[in-house]
């Protein structure tokens, strides 16, 4: 669905281009089929960008979230079960998700971050097409973050058309993966129901350190059904590596008192997406595992569980219809049956991703893309599954290859699977020069070590930085070509170091848990990342003689990855909104909830640039006169 950017730059009047990195699928497609698996057909056109279908009460429609108005803009549409007739219901600039109809097919629900940029439950009168939030996930501001999660997800209407019952992660904490020491947050869900109009919340099921999601009610309207499983498990369910190893298990209970529990299933597996069959006893659900098929990012194909039989399941013993799909969902009758099958290939260099910023185009990029002075991008080309050091033009073409991190001596499975290689690249000033960290990284990082090199932009030659005795990484060239900061990363040697390109003397800037630095393009400051206790993690600023130490965020919910622009602003990822969706839904991503964010380098004027379902980050703004 993406077009690549050849030569025509940035639109015209534009300021230029933002390059970012997305980690969220490239395609996605609807399917609809019997409820065997058989007469599988495609519901819409290939290159729409379409999923989370859903059968209207009556049958005779589907509503579904497409992204054919931009890669990465969510709306909510609603067609014929044909296919036919597609219609647009809610379509800004926010994110819109999940549309359900009433019972009536008066009045839809559906997910918005509209109003806040925290995912709420809202309705829309179709025949008016008033608008109304309700649920009430407290608006943020950079000023006055609350330091919580707020979002509400999955909306299910009552069979008379009175309540709506939703997951929501109000009332919890950020909370990390790996006990709370990972960077990237878990998730804790309880069941809620509402009146229609928003009244009368009541928590239906929820405990600490669990997460319930997903909800269906029965047709009868006396009992919800939903998934249960730890909290920790909603790393595992959107990662990879993890993703055939943990497990959930389908529950309902009584709508009315939220007792009488009935396990409807046990043993291993993920399973999701349950919804009761007509007769109100038997219920269906999916198994996730793999989804990618032949079109993945080599990186996550190295991670994948290939073992897990995947695709969907029936409580009354009929057989399992294995495929690999996502979300589905049954028509009332349970006649048939609607999914998504989705594709993770990696989008090009260029590529045109939708943009929220009028004065700016975005496209897409791999990771750690940096700017030369002279107008040259340079990026580590990991979602290739190499992690080498590439230049390219502005558009893309021209790529050339500066260090094959295959021909470095590390590890090749490490290196397919991003856990080494060779990452974030920086430009000398004269454009003449690019360093860059070698070794293990990322979760491999506690057992490899690493060092920092500096290559001749032609690929002619390369030198080391430091002797590869310590864990570093993550450089970054000063304004006046003399130095790079970098980060250590090791049990009582932390922090940021300073090295002298020429004399190759290193010194002590900083002795905290830092990552992460940037030079400011007029070599006064230093950014990067600080862990404030346990996974919570802040932007900050620091002169390069190590005084007027500044803490510029302030979210629980973790900011980091910043860089300096080319006008000495600073752009980073975020998590302070929240998950646009349940955590268990998403595939092969760490952060699904993290945007980009750009601020004033002394902090204010904080403003959020993108607003998509997806994991956006490594932001790097071209002005135009580089295009």
């Amino acid at each position: 669905m993406t077009t690549q950017i050849l030569s025509t730059g940035a639109s015209t009047g534009k300021k230029g281009v933002m390059l970012m990195n997305r980690i969220g699928p490239s395609k996605s497609a609807l399917y609809i089929a019997s409820a065997d698996g058989s007469d599988e057909r495609a519901l819409l056109p290939e290159g729409t960008f379409d999923f989370h279908g859903s059968f209207s009460p009556d049958g005779r429609s589907i509503t579904f979230t497409s992204e054919r108005n931009g890669d990465g803009q969510a709306d909510v549409f609603v067609c014929n079960v044909d296919g036919s007739d597609v219609r647009g219901v809610v379509e800004t600039s926010h994110v819109e998700d999940v549309l359900v109809l009433s019972p009536d097919g008066k009045t839809g629900a559906y997910v918005s971050t509209e109003d806040g940029y925290t995912a709420n439950i809202w309705t829309i009168d179709l025949a008016s097409g008033k608008r109304t939030r309700i649920t009430h996930g407290r608006v943020k501001t950079s000023d006055d973050p609350k330091d919580s999660p707020e979002g509400s997800f999955r909306p299910a209407w009552s069979p008379d058309g009175e309540w709506i019952a939703f997951s929501s992660d109000r009332d919890t904490e950020w909370y990390g993966h790996g006990d709370g020491h990972g960077w990237e947050h878990t998730q804790e869900l309880s069941i809620y129901v509402m009146r229609k109009d928003g009244s009368d919340v009541r928590k239906i099921i929820g405990a600490k350190d669990m997460c319930y999601g997903a909800p269906k009610w029965s047709p009868d309207g006396a009992r919800l059904v939903f998934y249960e499983m730890e909290r920790e498990a909603t790393w595992g369910a959107r990662r990879p590596e993890w993703i055939g190893r943990v497990h959930s298990q389908i529950v309902s209970v009584d709508v009315a008192t939220g007792q009488d529990r009935i396990d409807h299933t046990s043993g291993p597996h993920l399973k999701l997406a349950p919804q009761y069959m007509p007769d109100s006893v038997n219920v269906a659900y999916y198994i996730k595992a793999g989804g990618g098929g032949p079109n993945m990012r080599a990186t996550d194909a190295a991670w994948v569980q290939a073992d897990v039989p995947t695709g969907l399941y029936y409580t009354d013993g009929r057989p399992p219809v294995l495929r690999q799909m996502r979300s589905p969902c049954w028509s009332p009758d349970g006649t048939q049956v609607i999914y998504e099958k989705v594709g993770f290939a990696f989008r090009g260099q260029g590529d045109e991703l939708y943009s929220w910023d009028a004065d700016w185009d975005y496209r897409h990029t791999d990771v750690f893309p940096v700017l030369s002075r002279q107008g040259r991008v340079c990026i580590t080309e990991k979602q290739q599954g190499c992690s080498s050091i590439v230049t390219c033009k502005t558009d893309g073409s021209d790529k050339f290859t500066v260090f094959d991190a295959s021909k470095a001596g590390l590890d090749p499975l490490q290196n397919k699977k991003g856990l080494a290689g060779a990452f974030q690249p920086g430009w000398s000033p004269d454009g003449e020069w690019i360093c860059f960290g070698v070794g293990a990284w990322f979760d491999a990082r506690s057992k490899g070590k690493s060092r920092i090199l500096r290559a001749r932009a032609d690929g002619s030659y390369h030198e080391p930085l430091t002797d590869g005795t310590e864990q570093v990484g993550f450089p970054s060239y000063s304004a006046d070509g003399r130095f790079v900061v970098y980060r250590a990363w090791e049990m009582d040697n932390w922090g940021l170091r300073i090295v002298d390109v020429e004399t190759k003397e290193v010194r002590v800037l900083t002795t905290a848990m830092d990552n992460l630095p940037a030079w400011s393009p007029d070599g006064e400051r230093i950014t990067f990342t600080r862990e404030y206790g346990k996974a919570n993690y802040h932007v900050c600023t620091i002169r390069p003689d190590g005084t007027d130490f500044q803490c510029l965020t302030e979210t629980g919910a973790n900011d980091g990855h910043s860089v300096y622009t080319w006008d000495g602003r600073i752009a980073y990822s975020t998590g302070m909104y929240g998950f646009r969706d349940e955590a268990a839904a998403y595939d092969f991503t760490f952060q699904p909830y993290g945007q980009i964010m750009i601020m004033d380098g002394d902090g204010s004027n904080k403003r959020l640039v993108t607003d998509s379902l997806w994991e956006d980050s490594m932001p790097c703004y071209i002005p135009a006169e580089f295009l």
